[in-house]
């Protein structure tokens, strides 16, 4: 018999996984939180701190290489040898699923802590979203043992919504973004959405309470320094054609690059990972030696690195942007085949460098050019329309509502030919050990 939400929501039983949900906000969204600050004091330390030791302050292009050797063999012999695989392949962008088990965690945490931390491009907001429902999931088995799916079910997803209640600067775009995951809609969306987003809530005051004691930062995405806004025209409206269908196709390629190695990964784990985390720091100096502009802007997520370079973006050569969107589009690709993360933030970074390198063209000024190519771009990767919208048009603020005419253009554009095109790669088939 079916599952009454409304009846389900009336219950005791609910307002008792309510009040759970916000006594596990808090301890979910500190562990999120020391997760996010760790991973970014080994970025600091392994790829700023120690090199500047060494070297002074003019770093070798060479410095990422063997880094990323490393992070190749770390993160292949965490999935190779721990259960679970370390989480679902990236390649296939979000997937909804099960949280992780217990005997599972293990692999999840370290993969994405050797893939984040040590220079591969991808983001943490996947691996947050698995340790935080993993770890709601867990404590519901430790506090009853014969607990409904359907409780553990809304427990797992609470600690999604914390995990990550501020990562993307508003937890209600991480609300959004976990439930077009989860596809669910009516009153079973109200049902997965209110212990969520209560438990998000309290995240968000979390990780403003200890970005205050620690100073670490509050690890949100944000952009202090925002294009000024300008109302729509037609040509900028044009122009969201054009860009929808280049992100589209740019996303193609990225996506298969990461589909069609992942046989290749699965022919020896340890030693294919351990090469294509070689290639992403050769691709990373090789940027840096035919610009002169930093390896780290082609390596990690580019969370920490679009503020900047929207910030200066004027003072971005055109023939820089394109070697920078091509070697980060290369990077994020052979990441996508073989490690683990988030597919999110290397989106977005690539869609605003390539809005900014196009922003020169008649009638298309800089901020629609950066939201729509941050929103098409996302969308060519997630295949998630709704979040891809408002990850583009809240990111700029107040300046977000001038643009969202051509963002919803560009992304209605790149969601069309996504499905319209053939299929990346293969099929998924299960992650296979080897």
């Amino acid at each position: 018999m079916a599952t009454n939400p409304a009846s389900v929501i009336r219950s005791r039983e609910y307002i008792t996984a309510l009040l759970l949900a916000a006594v596990l906000g808090a301890p979910i969204s500190a562990i999120a939180y020391g997760f996010l600050a760790l991973v970014a004091g080994a970025q600091r330390i392994l790829f700023v701190g120690l090199p500047q030791q060494l070297f002074g302050p003019s770093i070798p292009a060479w410095w990422p290489v063997p880094w990323l050797l490393l992070c190749g063999l770390l993160t292949g012999l965490t999935i190779r040898y721990l259960p679970g695989n370390g989480g679902h392949s990236p390649a296939f962008g979000f997937r909804a699923g099960s949280a992780p088990t217990k005997a599972e965690l293990p692999a999840v945490i370290l993969a994405s802590f050797t893939t984040l931390s040590l220079g591969a491009v991808l983001g943490p907001e996947a691996p947050l979203i698995a340790i935080g429902g993993g770890l709601a999931a867990l404590t519901v088995h430790l506090v009853k043992k014969d607990a409904p799916p359907m409780a553990i079910t809304i427990l797992a997803s609470a600690g999604s919504f914390a995990a990550i209640s501020t990562l993307l600067g508003s937890p209600v775009l991480a609300a959004f973004l976990i439930m077009e995951i989860a596809g669910v809609g009516g009153m079973t969306l109200s049902l997965v959405a209110l212990p969520g987003l209560l438990a998000s809530g309290i995240g968000a005051l979390v990780f403003v309470g200890l970005d205050a004691w620690s100073g670490l930062g509050t690890f949100s995405l944000i952009l202090p320094s925002v294009p000024p806004a300008v109302p729509p025209t037609l040509a900028s409206l044009g122009w969201a054609l054009v860009i929808g269908l280049v992100c589209t196709l740019l996303g193609w390629l990225i996506r298969s690059t990461g589909l069609w190695l992942r046989p290749l990964v699965h022919w020896n784990r340890i030693l294919v990972t351990a090469g294509l985390g070689m290639l992403v720091g050769v691709t990373a100096m090789a940027y840096q030696l035919l610009t002169g502009h930093s390896f780290t802007e082609v390596l990690f997520s580019g969370q920490d690195a679009l503020p900047d370079l929207v910030a200066n973006a004027a003072s971005y050569p055109l023939a820089v942007l394109i070697v920078l969107i091509v070697c980060k589009s290369v990077a994020y690709g052979l990441s996508l085949s073989a490690f683990r993360g988030g597919p999110v933030f290397p989106s977005m970074f690539i869609g605003a460098a390539l809005g900014i390198a196009v922003s020169g063209l008649p009638g298309l000024d800089l901020a629609p050019a950066i939201a729509m190519g941050i929103g098409a771009m996302c969308t060519t990767m997630l295949r998630l329309p709704l979040t891809s919208t408002l990850l583009a048009t809240l990111l700029l603020g107040s300046d977000g509502v001038s643009v969202t005419p051509q963002v919803v253009v560009a992304v209605v554009v790149a969601f069309v030919i996504t499905n319209v095109l053939p299929a990346a790669g293969p099929k998924p088939s299960g992650e296979v050990k080897g």
